[in-house]
């Protein structure tokens, strides 16, 4: 008897959710702007862009886009561990690092490599929805599945349109 009504409370915070992170994504908020949030961004090089730029090619990827994960998950560090066991530049878990057939994910290469492939699947998967596919890269794909979209997870809700604008940002920088 819940059940219908749970569905639905479901997909109106989904839609608010929604609606909400769009209007973030385009808005000048200091809570999504970078500059506003965390004083003055400067984007900058890394030892890594080479791997990043041969990554993005080989998976037809945006390099500014992939800098930005790269940048928000780990800060260029080759041997950051999450709370969560994350490894690595783009921080793979274990089991996803295995499937992608990263064999050490503290290898700059293999971890930017496997993390590029996986955001690659990612787009695919979710029809080339850039915040899809993040959401997908930071809560895992069976979230947005289950929630038909981005989950309300406040981490979730918070990174997408931070790897969005950190990516703007890298675009200006670039041009």
């Amino acid at each position: 008897m819940l059940e219908p009504i749970i569905t639905q409370l479901q997909r109106k915070l989904y839609q608010s959710t929604f609606n909400d992170l769009k209007e973030l994504i385009t808005s000048n908020s200091p809570r999504f702007n970078l500059t506003a949030a965390h004083g003055s961004f400067k984007p900058k090089e890394s030892a890594f862009d080479d791997l990043i730029t041969v990554a993005a090619h080989r998976y037809n990827l945006d390099f500014s886009l992939l800098k930005a994960v790269v940048h928000a998950e780990s800060n260029y560090s080759a041997t950051a561990v999450s709370s969560a066991g994350a490894k690595g530049l783009m921080q793979l878990m274990d089991g996803t690092a295995q499937q992608l057939g990263v064999d050490d994910s503290f290898d700059p290469a293999q971890n930017i490599d496997g993390g590029a492939r996986y955001l690659r699947n990612m787009l695919d998967r979710y029809q080339g929805s850039e915040v899809l596919a993040l959401a997908a890269y930071n809560a895992g794909p069976g979230a947005v599945d289950h929630w038909q979209g981005l989950p309300p997870y406040s981490e979730t809700q918070v990174y997408v349109p931070r790897i969005l604008e950190l990516r703007n940002q890298y675009r200006e920088w670039k041009a």
